[in-house]
């Protein structure tokens, strides 16, 4: 089994349901006592999100970049960053490491194409929302991407941050992501990723008909898969 590298804590809500679903397919595969061998680094998040909304992600890839060397230096065979929103700068953390980054829109993408969905909806911050790095990597293999208008996307970066990052999950706001979720059906959308890590706190598969792929389950099964590579 090769030793997974996580990188965590943005927010940590999210990271423990990462480590949770990457033990538990460890132990699918596996059986009996099997768990994943695994080190994590968990940053904090106040500091990565005051660079967020500063746009100063320079110096946010350079705190990540060294977390990432961290977890090489403790023996992780491959790198997995237990965000959405951070893969704008996998490119740069990319670079300080020298070995490989498990990338969660390419992991998201082949799931999308095995199951014949050529448009999506994208739910996230905004900043995975409203900028290219994200949507451009999943429309280079093929898939096309829609989002909700502004308000809506206010909306959906408001309770991220404001609510499931501080571990509040409500009612009213399921029903408006859902109400979300909708919209992007009625635009064409196939099915809707849920590209920001918290959101499957929040809305689950049996709170829609519309098909939806929670990227951290996605990214964990992913996960779970490179490192049982060699089984």
């Amino acid at each position: 089994m090769q030793t997974i590298g996580l990188l965590g804590g943005m927010s940590w809500e999210s990271t423990q349901s990462y480590y949770a679903a990457i033990n538990q397919g460890i132990k699918q595969y596996l059986g009996g006592l099997h768990s994943a061998k695994l080190v994590l680094y968990s940053v904090d998040f106040a500091e990565i999100e005051a660079l967020q909304q500063r746009g100063d992600w320079a110096a946010a890839a350079q705190i990540l970049g060294q977390a990432a060397q961290s977890l090489q230096a403790a023996g992780a065979d491959f790198l997995v960053i237990a965000t959405n929103t951070m893969h704008k700068v996998a490119p740069e953390i990319q670079q300080q490491i020298s070995i490989p980054l498990l990338h969660i829109a390419d992991a998201t993408a082949r799931v999308l194409q095995q199951h014949g969905v050529q448009k999506v909806g994208l739910l996230g911050t905004a900043f995975t929302m409203e900028q290219a790095f994200y949507r451009e990597r999943l429309e280079a293999q093929g898939i096309g991407v829609v989002v909700p208008d502004a308000p809506e996307r206010a909306e959906v970066h408001r309770v991220i941050y404001q609510e499931l990052c501080l571990g509040t999950v409500s009612d009213a706001s399921r029903s408006r992501y859902l109400q979300i979720i909708d919209a992007l059906a009625e635009r064409g959308a196939q099915a809707v990723i849920l590209g920001c890590t918290e959101i499957g706190l929040l809305v689950r598969q049996t709170d829609t008909s519309v098909p939806l792929y929670d990227t951290t389950a996605i990214h964990a099964a992913a996960t779970v898969s490179r490192a049982l590579a060699g089984q």
